[in-house]
């Protein structure tokens, strides 16, 4: 477990302007420069570590391109990656650490939906800038009763990834319209994300005119599904739909092809890894997935991000969240340059000042980013609606599908 304590910047730090004083810092600004920290907060070992370490990564080329090409004369930024091993209780005590930081000028991440809901309060009552690269979960932006009445909960809080009231409902036009199923078998894992997507989906999928044979539940960690492997062969189902990530699905498919059951199983962005294919094997093949935006390899925008990944050899998987993480730095590196050209080309002297302008900059975020426009509306969602459904397709996911949600 790790220690946190609410020490500030580690080191004896000249600070100016709130940040860190480098003295071999840019020569266009009387040979120093001020250093800021943006957070990483994801799952970097453990479960979900292949898609957390996207997420970290795709921070690390932003921060180093914005160090690179002086996006901000006069301020350098780095990365303090912190490990949450997608459990909410760990999320809750990295905002704390990272809040306690006055380097820190705001935060990418976290993965979970489940662990943002643990993060939230405590970067607001900082008034300090939160963006997901990935969460999901309508209620994070729109309020619990945002099927009725829509309310935004934290105004520090944004996302570049679209909620699964889109994705879910995508999946299920194509699982009726393009795959022509009519029995779906639902399972979730019980977790914030994994609940709410297989909720919708069969909401969806009913509506379409298909019929949800049965639901049922597994919890994070299992690995003997062979009574839900019974019960899915028993209903005739012709999908499988889990809301979840790839941890248990790919156990799941596994065991399910294994039994002699051949019917697809198909999810969401949770279950968008390479790990899931190296786990599941030949039986991944057909399986299905929908993700945020469109593939990142397919944007030129994205062409020297992806090039650059590969090059340094990062670990993780950029292709689920890489893209949208790098979005997610940038709109925070940008609004530090607002904030630094409204104010005569000074920072304000106080953190708490300039994390509270902060959001305000990166509420107004308008820009053509790697994986397309980057703007939010008055709830903090993205701008981007765009999805993609994934298939497996020799050992590979393969785009399919791209376009956005009808939820008529």
């Amino acid at each position: 477990m790790v220690i946190l304590t609410s020490v500030l910047a580690t080191g004896a730090l000249t600070l100016t302007a709130c940040g860190s004083r480098d003295d071999s810092g840019d020569k266009k600004n009387s040979g120093s420069s001020t250093t800021f920290t943006i957070g990483v907060d994801a799952p970097l070992s453990g479960e979900n570590s292949t898609t957390g370490l996207g997420i970290q990564y795709g921070v690390q080329v932003a921060v180093d391109d914005a160090n690179k090409n002086n996006w901000v004369p006069g301020v350098k930024f780095k990365v303090e990656a912190l490990d949450d091993k997608a459990q909410p209780a760990n999320g809750q005590q990295n905002a704390t650490k990272l809040v306690g930081d006055k380097t820190v000028v705001g935060t990418v991440g976290p993965l979970n939906s489940g662990v943002a809901q643990s993060m939230q309060q405590v970067f607001a009552s900082a008034d300090m800038v939160e963006i997901s690269p990935s969460n999901t979960n309508p209620e994070l932006t729109q309020g619990k009763n945002w099927q009725t009445d829509k309310k935004r909960p934290y105004k520090t809080y944004f996302r570049t990834a679209t909620t699964d009231e889109l994705q879910g409902s995508f999946a299920a036009d194509y699982a009726a319209n393009n795959l022509k199923k009519k029995k779906a078998f639902v399972v979730d894992d019980k977790q914030t994300y994994g609940a709410g997507l297989a909720k919708i989906f069969g909401e969806q999928f009913k509506k379409l005119g298909g019929k949800v044979v049965q639901t049922d539940h597994v919890n994070t960690g299992d690995k003997d599904f062979g009574s839900l492997v019974t019960k899915i062969k028993n209903s005739g189902a012709d999908l499988l739909y889990y809301g979840g990530q790839y941890d248990e699905s790919a156990l799941i498919t596994k065991q399910l092809k294994d039994a002699g059951v051949k019917i697809p199983l198909f999810g969401g962005d949770g279950m968008f890894a390479t790990t899931y294919i190296d786990v599941a094997g030949k039986a991944a093949a057909g399986d299905l997935v929908t993700s945020v935006g469109v593939p990142v390899d397919t944007l030129p925008a994205a062409k020297q991000f992806v090039e650059t990944y590969k090059a340094k050899g990062y670990k993780g998987d950029y292709g689920a969240y890489g893209g949208y993480s790098y979005d997610a730095a940038t709109a925070i590196i940008k609004a530090v340059k607002a904030v630094k050209d409204a104010n005569g080309g000074k920072l304000p002297s106080d953190i708490n000042d300039l994390r509270s302008k902060v959001v305000e900059e990166v509420q107004k975020s308008d820009f053509q980013g790697i994986t397309g426009k980057v703007s939010f509306d008055q709830y903090g969602d993205t701008g981007n609606k765009q999805l993609t459904v994934y298939q497996v397709e020799n050992g590979e996911w393969k785009a399919v599908h791209s376009g956005t949600a009808n939820l008529g």
